[in-house]
């Protein structure tokens, strides 16, 4: 089976200020880890940026970026996208078919929006999915804090049956590809 790595959204612009998301240095280096070890088996790893037409995340800013931190190399693909799920008006979905990719492992960031859309819709397209369970993050909201938010998100995304496919949370440390 070929899988392919999906990292979502680990922006410049949601990683630092007052509204940065959870642990950025932390998740950072355990998806660089998780990506390492892709790229070593020959696993694509894709990069989803996501981009407003203007102001806050706008194509090309410091803020729409990678994540400083962030290991990228040239081999490496590059998704842009606008709304929450990164199958929606982009080439994802084409671009994973080409390299015949079957299943998928995913992080980033923002968990409840981003992260949780696309992962929801990677089932309704037939993709397994490895949710890296400590490498996905939030900023949490008024209700909840960003760990409640990881939590719940690992929790309610791996009870998900009615797709067919399933998610699977798995600590980065746990995430290995076949060489």
């Amino acid at each position: 089976m070929q899988t392919a790595i999906l990292v979502i959204d680990v922006q410049q612009g949601l990683c630092e200020g007052p509204d940065a998301a959870h642990d950025c240095p932390g998740t950072i280096e355990r998806i660089n880890a998780v990506t390492h070890r892709a790229r070593v088996a020959g696993v694509p790893v894709f990069f989803v940026q996501h981009e407003s037409s203007a102001g806050y995340l706008e194509y090309g800013s410091p803020e729409w970026q990678l994540a400083t931190g962030l290991q990228v190399q040239a081999g490496d693909r590059r998704i842009r996208k606008t709304t929450p799920d990164s199958f929606l008006r982009t080439g994802l979905h084409e671009a994973l078919q080409a390299l015949g990719v079957k299943d998928l492992v995913v992080c980033g960031m923002h968990t409840e929006f981003c992260v949780d859309t696309t992962t929801r819709k990677a089932l309704a397209l037939g993709y397994p999915v490895v949710l890296v369970a400590d490498a996905h993050t939030s900023s949490g909201n008024a209700a909840i804090s960003a760990q409640q938010v990881i939590a719940h998100h690992n929790a309610t995304l791996t009870n998900i049956s009615s797709f067919g496919p399933r998610v699977t949370a798995v600590a980065h440390s746990e995430v290995y590809f076949e060489v």
